[in-house]
């Protein structure tokens, strides 16, 4: 979500820079607004990759039990990831 949001914000920045030639008497200075939605965009971009990556580490977690039948200690190791696999 994030991700898609920083190009979007980007996009519409960019719009506004180079292809937005509208005067506006002095009041707004659309590209400074451009530029500044650009910045914003690609620090949202960069949050978005680093939540994901982050998301994607693997859990490894041992646990111990007693066989109730032959009372033999058994130990199973499950590994599992946090995030969506790709």
């Amino acid at each position: 979500m994030s991700i898609g949001s920083g190009i979007v914000l980007f996009v519409i920045g960019a719009i506004l820079v180079f292809a937005v030639n509208i005067d506006t008497g002095g009041v707004v200075d659309l590209d400074i607004i451009g530029y500044i939605l650009m910045g914003a965009g690609v620090v949202v971009f960069l949050i978005g990759m680093i939540l994901m990556f982050r998301r994607r580490s693997a859990v490894t977690t041992s646990t111990t039990q007693a066989d109730p039948a032959s009372g033999a200690r058994v130990t199973r190791n499950v590994s599992e990831t946090d995030g969506p696999v790709a």
